[in-house]
C-alpha cells in the first residue's frame, strides 16, 4: 500500500493504532520474521499473558503503520510494545523491564509516579560512583549526555560508642584506606630518617612524632574530600539527604535525620550501599572501653601502649602503623593471622613484625576489658584466656582497639518488611551477576554483598557498571575475578588471584608449580636492613600453559607493583610471558621477569647430590638454585642465606 499522504488518512490511522493500545493490556507490532520480536512474544508466553499482535510484514499497510509508530514513539524498530496504554519499547527495554520488575507493576496496573527514578541508601564510595553515573551518560570524551534522570543518595553514619562519626564518603574516605594509608606513610617516614644518615644526611635534632599534628593535617584532607563529594552530587544534579533510611514498602522508605524528623520517599528502584561497621567483642567492657577503626583516625590524643585484637588485615594494618610511630603495641591472635589470605605470605608479614617490635600473643581471646584509670589515654586492665588451655592472663594497656571483623549494616533498614533475601548468619546479600536482589527494583553494591570482596575500588566499579546498565544502556558486568588488594602492613604484602593453598585445592598440588624467591631491594642495601625479608612467588597452572593464576608480593610499594602485574593476569598471563618480559632495573617489581626457583622438590630427583647438601638448605630455602659451573664440571648449588661452602 503506498504511503498515506493526507491528513485525514493519518489521523485515521492513528486512531487504529492508538484503539489497539486502548483496548489491549498488552499490545505488541511485530514482525514475523524478527528473532528480537520472538524473544518478546516468547517473555510473555512464559509468563502467562495474553497479549496481541500485529505482524506489521503480513498486513497490506504494515509499512504505514510502522511510519506512524515512529511518529507516536520516537522508535524506529519492532518489537513496538504498549502495556496498559504504556510505551514501554523494544525488546531490550522490554527485558529490563521484566529484570527489573517494573515490567510487572506494569500488567499490574500499577503505573503510579514516583518521586525519584533511583534512591541510593550508602554515601559511601560505590553509593556515590552509582548515583552520579545515574543521571550522566558518556556519549565521547568531549561530551556527556544528561539523562534527565532524578536520584538521590541518603547517607547516616550512626556514631560509634564513643561518639565518633563523619562526613559523606563512607568508610574508605573516613575510617579506612585514606586516613590509613597516611598513617602508614607517617610510619615508613620514621625509617626513611632512620636510613637516611646512612645515605650521608646529618641532623643532630631530637627527632619525636607530634599525634596530634598528624592526626589534624589528616583530618583536614579528610574533610576536603567530604566537601568535594557534595559538590560532585550537586553538579551531577543528585539530591543528598543526610539521614537514616528504612524501609516501609517495596516502593517507599522513611528517613530520620539527626534531629528525629522522619520524611518519606518513593522510587522505582533502590540500590543498597551500605557497607560495613566494625565488630565487638560481646564481653564485660568492650564498647565501654575499646575502640574500633572508626575511632582511632580522629583519636584527639595519642593512644599509648596499645593492645589491637584481631589478626585481620585491619588488625595488623593498624598495629604495624602504631608501631611504627614508636608506640608499645601487642596484638592479641585468636588463631591465625589474615584469614582467606595466602597464609605463607601472612606468616611472612607477621614475623617481620615481630622482628621490629611488635609483640604478638596467640591463641588467646579477651574475656573481661576494665577500667583502672580514666584518661587520655587512661589505663585499662584485660583479661584473656588461652584457646588451648585453661590458661588465664592479665595485661595493662592504655588503648584497646578491636579489629576482628566487620558487619554488614543491613538489620535495621527494614529489608525483612520488602521481601529481600539477607543470609542470616552475616547480614550479607545475596545478588545475581547485575547486582540485583532477589526484588527485582533493588539492587546491592559493595561489602554487603554475599561472597563478594570487601574492597572500595570493587564497590566503586560494580556502582559505576549498574549505573550504566540501568540507564545507559550498557551491558558490562562488574568482574569479581583476579582482583588486586594489598594490605599494608609495616613490610606490605600485594596479592592478585589464588592463594596457594587454594590453587592446590582446585587443580591439586602436582598440577601447579609455585615460583619464589627472597630478594633484598636496592634501597635497602645502604643502611644494611631487612636482607632477604621481601619474597616473592607466582603460582602457575600446568594444565593451561603454566598460566598465572595467583601473584603475591611482599616488600615496598606493594601496591603500585600488584596493580601493574594484574593487569597482566587480566589479560591471561603465563610465566613464559613473564620471562619474556625485560625489567626495569634496579627495581623490585623486575624479581618477576627473572624467577627460577620452584617449590618442587627438585632434590628427590638427584640422590648423588642430595648426600652433599647441607641440610639447612633442604628446610624450605627459596634461595636454593642450580647453575652450571663448568670448571667443575658439576654442578654448584647457590644459596642467597649461606655460603656456597656451607652449602656443600
Amino acid at each position: 500500500m503506498p504511503p498515506i499522504e493526507n491528513e485525514s488518512g493519518k489521523n485515521d490511522l492513528k486512531s487504529r493504532i492508538q484503539q489497539l493500545i486502548d483496548s489491549n493490556q498488552v499490545m505488541v507490532f511485530s514482525k514475523s520474521y524478527c528473532p528480537y520480536c520472538v524473544k518478546v512474544k516468547d517473555l510473555f508466553k512464559e509468563l502467562q499473558v495474553e497479549c496481541n499482535v500485529v505482524e506489521l510484514d503480513l498486513i497490506e499497510d504494515g509499512t504505514n503503520y510502522q511510519e506512524m509508530l515512529l511518529e507516536m514513539t520516537g522508535q524506529k524498530t519492532v518489537p513496538n510494545v504498549f502495556i496498559n496504554k504504556t510505551h514501554v519499547g523494544g525488546c531490550d527495554k522490554t527485558l529490563q523491564a521484566h529484570k527489573d520488575g517494573s515490567l510487572q507493576q506494569l500488567l499490574n496496573g500499577q503505573n503510579e509516579s514516583y518521586d525519584y527514578d533511583l534512591i541510593v541508601i550508602g554515601g559511601g564510595s560505590g553509593g556515590l560512583a552509582c548515583s552520579k553515573l545515574c543521571n550522566v551518560m558518556v556519549q565521547t570524551v568531549e561530551k556527556q549526555a544528561l539523562l534527565g534522570k532524578k536520584v538521590m543518595v541518603l547517607d547516616y553514619v550512626v556514631p560509634t560508642p564513643k561518639g565518633t562519626s563523619w562526613g559523606l564518603g563512607g568508610t574508605c574516605v573516613n575510617v579506612g584506606c585514606i586516613p590509613k594509608k597516611l598513617m602508614h606513610q607517617t610510619a615508613l617516614l620514621r625509617t626513611a630518617i632512620q636510613d637516611a644518615r646512612t645515605f650521608g644526611w646529618e641532623f643532630d635534632e631530637t627527632v619525636k612524632h607530634n599525634w596530634e599534628t598528624m592526626k589534624e593535617a589528616i583530618n583536614n584532607y579528610i574533610g576536603s574530600l567530604n566537601w568535594g563529594y557534595r559538590v560532585a552530587l550537586r553538579d551531577k544534579m543528585v539530591d543528598y539527604v543526610n539521614a537514616y533510611a528504612e524501609f516501609i514498602d517495596p516502593h517507599k522508605i522513611k528517613t530520620t535525620n539527626k534531629r528525629g524528623k522522619e520524611t518519606f520517599y518513593t522510587a522505582a528502584r533502590f540500590v543498597l550501599a551500605t557497607g560495613e561497621r566494625p565488630r565487638y567483642l560481646n564481653i564485660p567492657g568492650d564498647k565501654e572501653h575499646c575502640i574500633t577503626s572508626d575511632d582511632l583516625f580522629s583519636l584527639p590524643y595519642c593512644p599509648g601502649k596499645t593492645l589491637v585484637i584481631g589478626a585481620s588485615y585491619v588488625a595488623l594494618e593498624c598495629g604495624g602503623f602504631l608501631a611504627g610511630l614508636g608506640l608499645d603495641v601487642t596484638v592479641m591472635v585468636r588463631s591465625i593471622l589474615l584469614r582467606g589470605f595466602d597464609q605463607d605470605m601472612a606468616n611472612r608479614a607477621g614475623e617481620y613484625m615481630e622482628e621490629h617490635g611488635v609483640k604478638f600473643l596467640r591463641e588467646y581471646v579477651p574475656t573481661k576489658i576494665e577500667e583502672l584509670e580514666a584518661g587520655t589515654p587512661g589505663r585499662l586492665k584485660v583479661t584473656a584466656k588461652s584457646t588451648g588451655s585453661e590458661e588465664v592472663i592479665e595485661g595493662e594497656y592504655n588503648t584497646v582497639l578491636i579489629a576482628v571483623g566487620r558487619d554488614a549494616c543491613t538489620d535495621k533498614i527494614g529489608l525483612d518488611k520488602v521481601g529481600v533475601k539477607v543470609n542470616p548468619k552475616n547480614g550479607k546479600i545475596p545478588v545475581n551477576d547485575e547486582e540485583q536482589t532477589n526484588v527485582p527494583h533493588i539492587y546491592a553494591i559493595g561489602d554487603i554483598l554475599q561472597d563478594k570482596w570487601e574492597l572500595t575500588p570493587v564497590a566503586i566499579q560494580a556502582g559505576k557498571l549498574l549505573a550504566r546498565r540501568l540507564y545507559g544502556g550498557s551491558k558490562a558486568k562488574c568482574d569479581y575475578v583476579n582482583v588486586p588488594t594489598t594490605v599494608f602492613t609495616p613490610m606490605e604484602y600485594g596479592a592478585c588471584g589464588l592463594s596457594e593453598e587454594r590453587a592446590v585445592g582446585l587443580y591439586g598440588q602436582e598440577n601447579i608449580e609455585v615460583f619464589h624467591t627472597l630478594f633484598w631491594p636496592l634501597e635497602f642495601t645502604v643502611p644494611s636492613r631487612d636482607n632477604n625479608k621481601c619474597y616473592a612467588k607466582i603460582i602457575c597452572n600446568k594444565l593451561d600453559n603454566d598460566r598465572v593464576i595467583g601473584f603475591h608480593y611482599l616488600g615496598p610499594n606493594a601496591g603500585e607493583v600488584t596493580q601493574g602485574f594484574s593487569t597482566a593476569m587480566k589479560c591471561g598471563a603465563t610465566k613464559e610471558q613473564l620471562d619474556g618480559t625485560i625489567g626495569i632495573h634496579p627495581t623490585c617489581a623486575e624479581i618477576f621477569t627473572t624467577m627460577e626457583v620452584t617449590k618442587t622438590l627438585w632434590w628427590q630427583h638427584q640422590p648423588v647430590w642430595l648426600l652433599r647438601l647441607n641440610p639447612a638448605c633442604l628446610a624450605g630455602c627459596p634461595h636454593i638454585y642450580l647453575s652450571s659451573f663448568v670448571p667443575l664440571g658439576r654442578l654448584h648449588i647457590l644459596c642467597g642465606r649461606f655460603s656456597s661452602a656451607e652449602c656443600l
